[in-house]
C-alpha cells in the first residue's frame, strides 16, 4: 500500500501567540492513510522528548505540548512523517510577556526654580506603552513647556518646579497581555523648612550610594560622578576590620606600598567582592560604612569574580599560577549576608573560564551556567544550584575551541566565540539552544567578541582584528536578524550598553580600544557613530594580564547617566546624555576594576 500524505495550503505555516507562564499546544496538521510517526524539530534540530523537561509529545495526534511557557521557547518548530521530510508544516511561536517596570527616584525632594526628572523604565513583548498620572489624574492634558514626557514618556521632565508640583507620580505600563504600575514621589521645599524627607533623602540617599568604585594601584577610590567629586578614599595602608591586616601588605623590595586588584563584583548594594591575586584572597568591602570589613583565602591567583544573584552566591576563578597550570573553580553562598563567609571548592577541573547568563527584568532566575578549557573543543553546562556538571555540548564539529561566551532569553540562544585559527583570521561564532542543547550552527557571518544588551534585544559583536562591529537583533519570533555592519578602526577591548534618553527601549553603545585613545559611541537604533577622541593611552596589555579588557568601559545601571573608563594613570568620566567627556581625574593608576553602586 502507498504511504498518501496532504497539509493544506493554508496550515504550512502557522503563527502561534502565547503568554509567558501559560502552556500551549501545536498540532501537526500532516494526514494520510499508513501516516508514519510524526518528528518534530525546533531550529531544525530534531527534539528528542527524553531529554526536555518542558516540551512533551504525550496525546494520540503527535501534538507538541509546552508547559509554562518562557521567552526561550519562542522560535520555529516544524513536523514531518518519519522518512517524508519534504512535505513539512512550520509553528512560529511568538511570546507576549506583561510589563515589568522600575521607577526612579522613588523619592525626591527639590527646591522650587530647579528642574526635576521623574524616570520610568518599562519592559514587556510587545513593547509597553507609558501614561503618568499625579495624585491619580492623567497628566497629558497638562502637558507644556514647564511639565513634557521624553523618550517615549519613560521620562516626566519638569523645567522649574513649583510647591504645586508636589505630589505623588504613577507610571503606568500596558500592553496588550497586562499592566503595572509603580510610584515615584516629589517633595517641592525650600531650603529653609527642610522636612525628614528632604534631610533623608539628601544625606541618605546621596551619601554612599550612586558611586563608582575604582580600585587602582594605589588603593580605592569612591567617585560621585555627577560632580566628579572623590568622596572617599581608602589607602593601601589601612586596615581590615576583622583581621586588622593592611589592606595592600608592603612587598618587599618594592619602594612604595601599593596594590594589585584584578576583578569585583557588587554584591546587592551591601557589599563589593574584590579579588587581590598576589595575595591569593577575596577582600568583602561594606558599601554603608564604605570600608573593608574582611577578607577570604581562596586558592592562589584568584582573577575573576562573578555574583550569582539568583542563588546569592560567588564564583571566583583562580589561575593557580600565571601559566594558569592548575586553574580552579570556587564559590562564596550567602554571599550578601556578610557573616561568617566560607569558600567551597567545586569539582571542576581544568577551568579556563567560565559564564553565567545575568538577570534582567523579565528573567529573574539563572539556573545553568557553563564552563570551558582554551584548548579544548567544548562546553560543559553546570547547575548553579547543586553546583554540578550536567551535560557537555561538543563544538568539534565545527573545530571550535571556546574563548568567550554571551545569552539571549530571546529565543534562549547562547553564543559561543570560537578561538582564531591563525592570527589574522576572524573569531566565527557558534549558536547554541539552550531549549534543546545543541549547536544550531554558524551566527551567519558574525565574528568576534559577542555582547547581549541588558534586556536581551540586541546582540553586538565586535572584532578585535578587523574592527568590523556586528549588530544584530532578535524579532518578536525568536530570530536573529543582522540589522547593520559597522567598520571601524578601533579594536575593541570592551563595550557596554547605556539606555537612551531619547527613544524608549533603545540603547547607545560605547566601546574602548586597546590600544587607541578613543572611545566610540554608536547609537544603535540609527547605526550613527561618533567618537570621543584624546581619553590618553590605555593600561597595556602587559600591566593587564588578568583579562583580555585592558581598557573597561563601565556603566552607571538602568538609570545612570554616566560612564567611566581608565587610562594609564587616570580615570575618565563620561556624561552619557550628552555624550561627551564629564572629566578626568587625575593621579590613579591602573584603575581597571571598577564597580558601580546604585541606590543603597
Amino acid at each position: 500500500e502507498v504511504v498518501q500524505l496532504s497539509l493544506p495550503e493554508e496550515l504550512r505555516v502557522t503563527v502561534t501567540t502565547i503568554t509567558v507562564g501559560l502552556s500551549t499546544v501545536l498540532t501537526c496538521s500532516i494526514r494520510g492513510a499508513l501516516r508514519p510517526p510524526i518528528v518534530w524539530k525546533r531550529n531544525g534540530v530534531v527534539l528528542n522528548f527524553l531529554d526536555l523537561e518542558d516540551i512533551n509529545d504525550f496525546g494520540e495526534d503527535d501534538s507538541l505540548y509546552i508547559t509554562k511557557v518562557t521567552t526561550i521557547h519562542m522560535g520555529n518548530y516544524t513536523c514531518h512523517a518519519y522518512g517524508y521530510e519534504e512535505l513539512y508544516q512550520t509553528h512560529i511561536l511568538q511570546v507576549n510577556v506583561p510589563p515589568v517596570i522600575r521607577v526612579y527616584p522613588e523619592t525626591q525632594a527639590q527646591e522650587p526654580g530647579v528642574s526635576a526628572s521623574l524616570r520610568c523604565h518599562a519592559e514587556g513583548i510587545p513593547n509597553p506603552r507609558i501614561t503618568w498620572l499625579k495624585n491619580g489624574v492623567d497628566i497629558m492634558p497638562k502637558l507644556s513647556k514647564q511639565l513634557s514626557l521624553l523618550a517615549n514618556g519613560s521620562e516626566l521632565h519638569i523645567s522649574s518646579v513649583r510647591y504645586e508640583d508636589t505630589g505623588a507620580y504613577t507610571c503606568i505600563a500596558k500592553n496588550e497581555v497586562g499592566v503595572d504600575e509603580d510610584i515615584s514621589s516629589l517633595f517641592i521645599e525650600d531650603s529653609a523648612r527642610k522636612t525628614l524627607a528632604n534631610i533623608l533623602w539628601r544625606e541618605e540617599g546621596l551619601s554612599v550610594g550612586n558611586m563608582f568604585y575604582v580600585f587602582s594601584d594605589d588603593g580605592i577610590t569612591v567617585l560621585q560622578p555627577n560632580e566628579c567629586e572623590i568622596r572617599r578614599h581608602i589607602r593601601p595602608e589601612e586596615r581590615i576590620f576583622t583581621s586588622y591586616e593592611e589592606i595592600c601588605p608592603r612587598v618587599e623590595g618594592e619602594d612604595t606600598q601599593s596594590c594589585l586588584w584584578a576583578s569585583a563584583v557588587n554584591v546587592r548594594d551591601k557589599y563589593i567582592y574584590v579579588t587581590q591575586p598576589k595575595q591569593n584572597r577575596v577582600m568583602i568591602i561594606d558599601i554603608q560604612t564604605q570600608k573593608a570589613i574582611q577578607s577570604l583565602d581562596v586558592d592562589p591567583l584568584p582573577t575573576k569574580l562573578h555574583y550569582d544573584k539568583s542563588h546569592d552566591q560567588v564564583w571566583v576563578l583562580s589561575w593557580g599560577d600565571m601559566r594558569k597550570s592548575s586553574p580552579t573553580l570556587q564559590v562564596i553562598p550567602e554571599a550578601s549576608t556578610g557573616e561568617d563567609p566560607r569558600v567551597i571548592h567545586t569539582p571542576f577541573e581544568g577551568v579556563d573560564d567560565f559564564f553565567i547568563p545575568p538577570t534582567n527584568l523579565i528573567i529573574n532566575h539563572v539556573r545553568f551556567g557553563f564552563i570551558f578549557n582554551h584548548s579544548k573543543r567544548a562546553v560543559h553546562k553546570i547547575d548553579l544550584e547543586t553546583v554540578t556538571h550536567i551535560k557537555t555540548i561538543h563544538l568539534r564539529a565545527y573545530g571550535c575551541v571556546p574563548q568567550a561566551m554571551a545569552y539571549t532569553h530571546l529565543g534562549g540562544y547562547y553564543l559561543v566565540q570560537c578561538r582564531r585559527t591563525r592570527p589574522a583570521a576572524a573569531s566565527p561564532q557558534l549558536v547554541i539552544d539552550s531549549v534543546t542543547d545543541a549547536v544550531i550552527g554558524p551566527n551567519g557571518r558574525v565574528s568576534g567578541t559577542p555582547h547581549v544588551s541588558p534586556d536581551g534585544r540586541y546582540l553586538v559583536s565586535a572584532d578585535q582584528g578587523s574592527g568590523r562591529i556586528t549588530v544584530q537583533a532578535l524579532t518578536v519570533r525568536g530570530e536573529i536578524k543582522l540589522i547593520y555592519d559597522l567598520k571601524t578602526n578601533i579594536h575593541v577591548s570592551d563595550l557596554t550598553f547605556q539606555p537612551s534618553f531619547t527613544e524608549g527601549n533603545q540603547y547607545y553603545i560605547y566601546a574602548t580600544s586597546h590600544l587607541q585613545t578613543d572611545v566610540l559611541f554608536v547609537e544603535l537604533s540609527t547605526g550613527r557613530m561618533n567618537v570621543l577622541k584624546n581619553l590618553k593611552d590605555p593600561i597595556t596589555s602587559k600591566d593587564w594580564p588578568w583579562s583580555s579588557y585592558n581598557r573597561i568601559m563601565k556603566d552607571s545601571g538602568l538609570f545612570g547617566q554616566y560612564l567611566i573608563t581608565p587610562a594609564k594613570d587616570s580615570l575618565f568620566v563620561i556624561n552619557g546624555r550628552q555624550n561627551t567627556l564629564r572629566c578626568e581625574v587625575s593621579g590613579i593608576r591602573r584603575g581597571n576594576t571598577v564597580v558601580w553602586v546604585g541606590e543603597v
